[in-house]
């Protein structure tokens, strides 16, 4: 999860210039409230005189009991309709005992209590009794989550306006434009965005995020039009499983995961909770997908492992009553969902590869297939066409269009990854399909062909680089630099452990099977192959400005100087001082010397004329990154100590250091041309700007929710990219332009 940048640094998103970040608010109304204390509790109304239900003062010194009775009071308050802020912030006061009370006094000193709001007291309490974790404890528990989830199911959406499309990355909701290709980035999630929906109007997006275990999880309502939060709803805890509107816009239900096992519904008018209720009965499994009938307000069907239930909205009540839908002998496990236009059917697609049609009326099954030849890895994404037939998505990364009769396919095309979602554009003329491997193709119904429309990294991106231009040559690429860009990533042979710096000629990505690979960066052919380059894997590699060397690092920690030519590549020195694996290489300008950094704690500067030691630098940390300032009198380099150190070249003396990071590892850093500013990035999800003289920093950057492992300063110093290890790939406008 991400924290607060810097204490006093601006922050910025993608694509823009770095700016101040907006704090994070208070919860949102719809946040549970607390509970009451039956000996100290207001004169009840006549109506609530005959409402169940009391609980017992909190007892400050079991903190770890906050969260079940501020949910106590929470549904406390439902049951009675206490909907006034007043008079919760009255009931609260009133019940949660003598000791609490005094606390909050204490906390809030020396102001009163007369002024603070209901949220407000409960954001209070909540800091005190149950502050929220370290954000790297919460970054390496749901790195876990993220490698066996992968993707977002039904998580590209086409906007209703057809002009947009809507997706999830990491912490982040995208808004892109699809004819004009724009983008804007809707913050807000503390961790990754589980799921995403958009109302039937255009007007709203909502979106769930994940969490561990015991943690709300919260749901964001977004303005489309203005792509600002209108609330922040949390009742949930783990993970909110999916999201969907009601046809006219007035409610949306919410499904928790496999820890929370409730399904809500929510007012989006007065955006609080209205109802809610266990989403699936014991004897069933955990229900993973939601759909809303197209008709009707107060209807919705879920479905998944063993369980699929048709919802009726009791509002008068405040309940929501399910009904079981039958399917005799066949028992499956739903994994998506299509209702028809007029409300009489309902679509389950199952992970056995076939698709059920139910009844909304008598809520039984009416029909099923494909009988015999169902769908390899199962059905992950269901489209319904206004001609009755099925775009069917699988797991095998098949689209068919199968006959709305008898499931049979009449179409088949092959895509790059599992399918998880399909949206449509309009009527149903295009559609688009998103895939796990990061592609999105788009669809015409017609001639039922794909065409690839975006493409990206679906695993880790180890290293980002522009190419090298003297000077005298930039008007060859103009300003598309960003064109230039390589950022290797994993494929389903080998992982690029790194990847090195490059010149107008040739880029030199390396690879953990010990091979150095040339390539030409105008069309990606591969040039040339040097086998056997390392023993143990090449960590990191640079190249020569003049293209007559490579310097590359393995995993053994052995540093090799390759001779390059047209025909031939000849090694032509092994240097071996460090004991581990190298990170990084630098070369200086005249190419007659470099530095390295390795994680046993060592950088190592070297002659490359006489292939010898000239010094060695020594700290408690494992380096991962190094940079000359452009005078090449000095060296910054960053581990995993969180420092920024700064070197003299000459003796490799320190000078100083800096407290880069609050938590977590720094992986990457650039520096700008003239030396005035570097940047840095690391395990803290944040991309830093930093002034080199004074060693403060300028400006923050929130938008990862990744380690970043690379960031680099394009050479005009118009845009700052980093990558990190969930595939992300974000572009910062530098905020230092003259």
């Amino acid at each position: 999860m991400s924290d607060s940048p810097a204490e006093t640094s601006p922050a910025t998103s993608p694509v823009q210039i770095l700016q101040t970040p907006a704090p994070h608010g208070s919860s949102a109304a719809a946040s549970p409230p607390e509970s009451e204390d039956p000996t100290l509790r207001p004169a009840a109304s006549p109506e609530m005189a005959a409402a169940p239900g009391t609980t017992n003062p909190f007892d400050p010194t079991r903190p770890e009991k906050w969260g079940a009775w501020r949910d106590q009071l929470a549904y406390y308050f439902m049951a009675r309709d206490i909907m006034s802020e007043e008079k919760k912030k009255a009931w609260l006061l009133a019940s949660c005992g003598v000791d609490t009370l005094e606390l909050l006094q204490n906390l809030r000193a020396p102001r009163t209590l007369e002024d603070i709001s209901y949220n407000d007291i409960r954001a209070l309490l909540d800091n005190h009794f149950a502050p929220k974790p370290s954000r790297n404890t919460q970054r390496v528990k749901f790195s876990l989550r993220q490698q066996q989830q992968g993707h977002v199911p039904s998580g590209l959406i086409c906007h209703p306006d057809r002009e947009h499309l809507i997706y999830p990355l990491g912490c982040t909701v995208i808004v892109q434009g699809i004819n004009v290709r724009t983008q804007d980035f809707l913050h807000g999630h503390t961790n990754n965005v589980s799921c995403v929906t958009v109302s039937s109007s255009g007007s709203y997006v909502a979106s769930g995020q994940i969490t561990f275990m015991g943690f709300k999880a919260d749901i964001i309502l977004w303005d489309f039009q203005k792509r600002e939060m209108l609330a922040r709803l949390s009742l949930h805890k783990g993970k909110i499983e999916n999201l969907a509107f009601s046809p006219n816009d007035l409610y949306l239900v919410s499904l928790g995961g496999q820890d929370d096992g409730s399904m809500v519904v929510w007012s989006v008018q007065k955006k609080e909770a209205i109802c809610g209720s266990p989403a699936s009965a014991r004897s069933a499994g955990n229900p993973t997908t939601l759909v809303y009938s197209n008709c009707r307000d107060e209807m919705f069907v879920s479905a998944g492992n063993g369980t699929i239930r048709l919802w009726e909205l009791d509002l008068l009540n405040r309940k929501i009553r399910p009904t079981e839908c039958q399917t005799g002998q066949l028992k499956r496990i739903g994994t998506c969902a299509m209702m028809t236009e007029d409300d009489n059917y309902f679509y389950i697609g199952t992970s056995t590869g076939d698709v059920l049609k139910l009844n909304t009326k008598s809520t039984l099954m009416s029909d099923y297939g494909p009988i015999k030849e169902k769908f390899s890895l199962g059905v992950t994404a269901l489209l319904l066409l206004k001609t009755g037939d099925l775009v069917v998505g699988t797991g095998a990364g098949i689209v068919a269009h199968c006959s709305g009769s008898n499931y049979k396919a009449i179409k088949k095309v092959q895509l790059q990854g599992a399918v998880t979602s399909i949206t449509p554009r309009g009527q149903g003329h295009q559609f688009y399909v998103g895939t796990t491997e990061a592609q999105i193709y788009r669809f015409s119904y017609s001639d039922f062909k794909d065409e690839l429309i975006t493409t990206c990294h679906s695993e880790a991106i180890h290293d980002v680089v522009f190419p090298y231009v003297d000077a005298r040559e930039t008007h060859q690429y103009g300003s598309n630099w960003l064109d230039c860009v390589i950022a290797p990533a994993g494929t389903s042979r080998f992982e690029p452990a790194g990847a090195g710096s490059c010149t107008h000629r040739l880029n030199t990505p390396t690879w953990n099977d010990g091979k150095i690979r040339a390539f030409t960066p105008e069309t990606g052919r591969l040039m040339y192959v040097i086998e056997h380059a390392h023993s143990m894997g090449v960590t990191a590699v640079a190249t020569t400005s003049d293209c007559k060397r490579i310097i590359s690092g393995g995993g053994e920690g052995q540093v090799r100087v390759w001779e390059i030519s047209k025909s031939t590549r000849k090694l032509e020195e092994v240097m071996k001082e460090h004991i581990s694996s190298i990170s990084c290489i630098k070369i200086k300008k005249n190419n007659r010397e470099c530095v390295t950094a390795s994680i046993d704690g060592t950088c190592i500067i070297w002659d490359l004329v006489r292939f010898m030691r000239r010094q060695m630098i020594l700290a408690n940390t494992l380096f991962k990154c190094v940079c000359y300032h452009p005078d090449e009198h000095q060296l910054i380099t960053s581990g995993t100590d969180r420092k920024i150190g700064y070197w003299e070249v000459f003796d490799g003396s320190p000078i100083r250091d800096l407290e880069g990071s609050l938590s977590g590892s720094i992986n990457g850093m650039d520096i700008t041309a003239d030396g005035t500013f570097f940047v840095t990035g690391g395990d803290d999800h944040l991309v830093k700007v930093w002034d080199y003289n004074e060693g403060e920093v300028t400006y923050v950057g929130v938008g990862h929710s990744g380690s970043i492992t690379r960031l680099k300063i394009c050479p005009h110093n118009k845009y700052i990219v980093s990558v990190s290890a969930d595939g992300a790939i974000l572009r910062w406008k530098y905020p230092h332009t003259k």
